[in-house]
């Protein structure tokens, strides 16, 4: 019995549905087959001896190809997804490179107007000389807007929800339903593809919604600790699966057992600090959304005020929190009369609790300021962000320490 195969894997199967928080904690972490191991090992090798001349035990031929702990790690968050497929990357960007590559040269992919900037810098700059273009369109204007933007060469619809950096809301049922609805009237069916990142599964499940591509840069809320760069697709369709699974090993990009074992231990609380996340980013919120110093709040949690987020019912009914990102943009003014874009970096610069740097869904505060940091690569293009705009992603730590720091910041700057 090989580690892929745990003697007691249908222990967790057998029993579902099970809440979401035994998932966490169980899925792809069963004990170790050969010692009962609570904790399984971490299979940091190359290649496996084989039983004969093309005969690999139980599969096992080369660790780019197949490793015992990363598919724990895609058993995992596929089953947290609601998926029977899960591939794993080297990183968010190598995910999304392979799942580009479902669309062929000559067809198009349509993209929500507001994606990481590395998303856009290689649909652009990279996928874009394959002869496949890209169109962004903004999909928060319900079913109308994805239907008048789909063409015969559309192969697949692509976004994230809630965006990046501008915390935009895209209904994925109503997406599903469009897609579906072209097939039915003659023409071909667009792959439903959403990045699920800034929720995580813990908040949000698009395949339930009848997503057909669902992933991750588990890097950030997944893994949880700022400690690792990992990618994870997860899909329901046979054929999507296999072409995935071909393209991580022909192409090579997958992570390290260690990176997967990080992931793996990450998972295992990614419940408990969800909910922290999401309580704390709330309390932010409410207090930015409170100064007069303030121009813009985006939290999809702010149902009434004049920063009411304009899709916070689809929110509450998509999810089942509104997550633990916030951005914002500050008045000009201040103390020291100073531009919104000037404030906006004396505000990042300024922070004591929360730390100045890209990236996102750690358990500790990050602040940035995306159009000078993790959205250049969209300066001048209809994707462009305000050189004002500040996003948080806020960690797990005490929340009025929180809420402290990011006040101070705004009242000195």
């Amino acid at each position: 019995m090989t580690d892929e195969q745990p003697a007691d894997r249908s222990r967790v199967e057998a029993t579902e549905p099970l809440a979401f928080a035994t998932l966490a904690v169980h899925a792809g972490a069963e004990p170790d087959a050969l010692t009962g191991a609570v904790s399984p090992p971490i299979y940091q090798t190359s290649t496996y001896a084989q039983d004969g001349v093309g005969r690999p035990r139980d599969g096992y031929e080369y660790a780019r190809t197949r490793n015992p702990t990363r598919e724990r790690l895609e058993r995992a968050v596929a089953t947290l997804e609601g998926g029977r497929h899960g591939i794993a990357f080297a990183s968010g960007s190598a995910t999304t490179a392979a799942i580009a590559e479902l669309a062929e040269p000559g067809q198009e992919i349509v993209v929500g107007d507001d994606v990481y900037g590395g998303t856009y810098r290689y649909l652009e700059r990279v996928h874009r000389a394959k002869g496949i273009d890209a169109r962004y369109v903004d999909l928060t204007g319900g079913s109308d807007a994805l239907w008048e933007a789909l063409t015969e060469r559309t192969r697949l619809v692509w976004f994230e929800t809630p965006t990046n950096p501008l915390l935009k809301l895209i209904d994925v049922g109503a997406s599903v339903r469009v897609a579906h609805e072209r097939e039915a009237a003659g023409g071909r069916r667009p792959i439903v593809v959403v990045d699920n990142t800034f929720a995580s599964p813990a908040l949000q499940r698009p395949l339930e919604q009848g997503a057909d591509v669902v992933f991750h840069s588990a890097t950030k809320y997944l893994a949880g600790h700022s400690d690792t760069i990992v990618g994870v697709a997860v899909t329901n369709d046979d054929a999507i699966a296999e072409r995935l699974h071909f393209l991580q090993n022909a192409a090579g990009a997958v992570p390290g057992p260690f990176d997967c074992f990080l992931v793996l231990r990450g998972l295992r609380t990614l419940h408990l600090r969800m909910a922290r996340h999401v309580e704390n980013a709330q309390l932010v919120a409410e207090a930015l959304a409170s100064r007069d110093d303030v121009a813009t709040v985006r939290y999809p949690g702010l149902a009434t005020g004049r920063h009411a987020h304009p899709q916070a019912e689809l929110a509450a009914r998509q999810m089942s929190g509104a997550g633990g990102m916030v951005s914002f943009t500050p008045r000009a003014g201040g103390r020291h009369g100073q531009s919104a874009q000037d404030r906006a970096a004396a505000v990042c610069e300024s922070t004591r609790v929360f730390t100045l740097a890209e990236s996102l869904g750690g358990v500790e505060s990050l602040i940035e300021v995306p159009a000078a940091m993790t959205h250049m690569s969209v300066a001048g293009s209809p994707l462009e962000v305000d050189q004002a705009l500040v996003r948080l992603s806020v960690g797990i730590e005490d929340p009025q320490d929180l809420v402290a720091d990011i006040c101070r910041a705004l009242d000195v700057a």
